[in-house]
């Protein structure tokens, strides 16, 4: 991320941990670093993330995330359009 210009941040949850639906003025960059997660969109339905794994939200979207059985790490950071 960083080779991108991006300023990524660090962030985990335990297993089970969800998210509620929301949304973003920004475009959201996020990897899946260990677990799993499952972001729900009602645009796209369930985008379910493992280790190695990219998301990019455009700003607007609403979505919701559940955290997999082993819980999960993320980075992301905020971004233009890819």
């Amino acid at each position: 991320m960083r080779s991108e210009g991006l300023e990524p941040r660090s962030w985990g949850n335990g297993p089970g941990d969800r998210y509620g639906w929301h949304d973003h003025t920004y475009h959201k960059a996020l990897y899946c670093v260990e677990g799993s997660i499952v972001f729900h969109t009602r645009q796209d339905g369930d985008l379910a993330l493992g280790p190695g794994d990219r998301l990019d939200l455009p700003p607007g979207i609403e979505h919701a995330a559940t955290v997999g059985d082993r819980g999960c790490r993320c980075m992301e950071a905020p971004a233009g359009p890819t």
